[in-house]
């Protein structure tokens, strides 16, 4: 039975990693926010804006109890997901906890290529994207360090990088 839990902030690539490291290890793979929005039939920023950032932190730690549960899972964690009620304690009694460390170069590089509408920082400036991900970036570091296992990101621009991280990542958490 393996559980392997990504965590990291939004564009660090947890979901296109951890897609390629399921598949890589034969096990199923869920994004929790994707696994969300399927039970509550509703978007994320949806329920953000319905319920209120504390409301969905509380569905998020629902959900996170469902998924971590499974057997033989991949979990990608929203960015906030470690930073709230527990939950990174919870997940590393649960499993192998991977922070994906991703630079701000990294994280800007990825989200300015990510097809997704992230509502936290839509409309920014380049400036202003700058500081809010350093800010938030501080602020969820002392839980993000908490994970039992850590691998540094760089900007993921081949293939080849994605599969050099999924090895990496398969290794550690044998």
């Amino acid at each position: 039975m393996r559980r392997i839990i990504l965590i990291g902030y939004m564009g660090a690539g947890k979901t296109t990693i951890g897609r390629k490291l399921a598949q890589k290890l034969g096990l199923t793979f869920y994004d929790l926010d994707w696994y969300i929005e399927a039970r509550f039939h509703k978007k994320i920023p949806q329920i953000f804006e319905e319920e209120g950032e504390s409301r969905f932190r509380d569905i998020e730690s629902r959900m996170l109890h469902e998924v971590a549960e499974m057997e033989d899972v991949v979990v990608a964690c929203g960015g906030g997901t470690p930073c709230f009620n527990d939950n990174m304690d919870y997940m590393n009694t649960m499993g192998d906890t991977v922070f994906l460390n991703a630079d701000i170069e990294a994280i800007k590089g990825h989200l300015t290529m990510g097809k997704s509408i992230r509502p936290l920082i839509q409309g920014k400036s380049a400036e202003e994207l700058d500081s809010y991900i350093k800010e938030s970036l501080t602020a969820r570091m002392p839980f993000y360090k908490k994970a039992k296992h850590v691998v540094d990101i760089h900007l993921i621009t081949t293939k080849q990088q994605i599969d050099d991280y999924v090895n990496q990542i398969a290794e550690m958490t044998v």
